[in-house]
């Protein structure tokens, strides 16, 4: 493969990593709880602030009505609670109940679980270098989302 060609080939690789989550190895995650990860794994790398629906929307990319309604659906299953703001006691702010808490810790051992499944044939010096750029990628976005200059989809 060509340099150009490669680096083509990252959008759609991209793209199929989430189907990674449905594999069926330890810890499975249902389709629906998938989606809910979504949002909780904003409010749970967000838990030093105070984040709102409209913050939801704003990390998400998504209208507040979308953000909403995937809000009320983490609350009716049992995983986000609404609380008063304690810097404004007229705002009400989100967080991960003890269910929340409890389906992230099986989200990130199911991740874990799904890498290991999925790289069991590479060398460990691969999957480590691997992650570790996986995350130089994640951290490089997240530094651009603070200067303005991406938002988060």
């Amino acid at each position: 493969m060509t340099p150009d060609e490669l680096l083509d080939a990252v959008g759609p690789a991209f793209s199929k990593l989430r189907r990674t989550s449905l594999l069926e190895v330890e810890n499975p995650i249902s389709a629906k709880d998938l989606s809910r990860t979504l949002v909780l794994n904003h409010v749970l790398e967000h838990a030093d602030r105070e984040l709102t629906v409209g913050g939801v929307a704003e990390l998400l990319g998504v209208d507040p009505s979308v953000a909403s309604r995937m809000v009320s659906d983490n609350i009716k299953a049992g995983y986000l609670v609404r609380a008063a703001s304690q810097q404004d006691g007229r705002r009400t702010v989100l967080q991960l109940s003890p269910q929340g808490m409890e389906l992230m810790e099986r989200f990130r051992r199911h991740q874990r679980s799904a890498f290991e499944y999925i790289t069991e044939d590479w060398t460990v010096e691969d999957r480590l270098e691997f992650a570790r750029l996986m995350l130089k990628y994640v951290d490089s976005l997240a530094s651009l989302r603070e200067r303005g200059l991406a938002s988060d989809s």
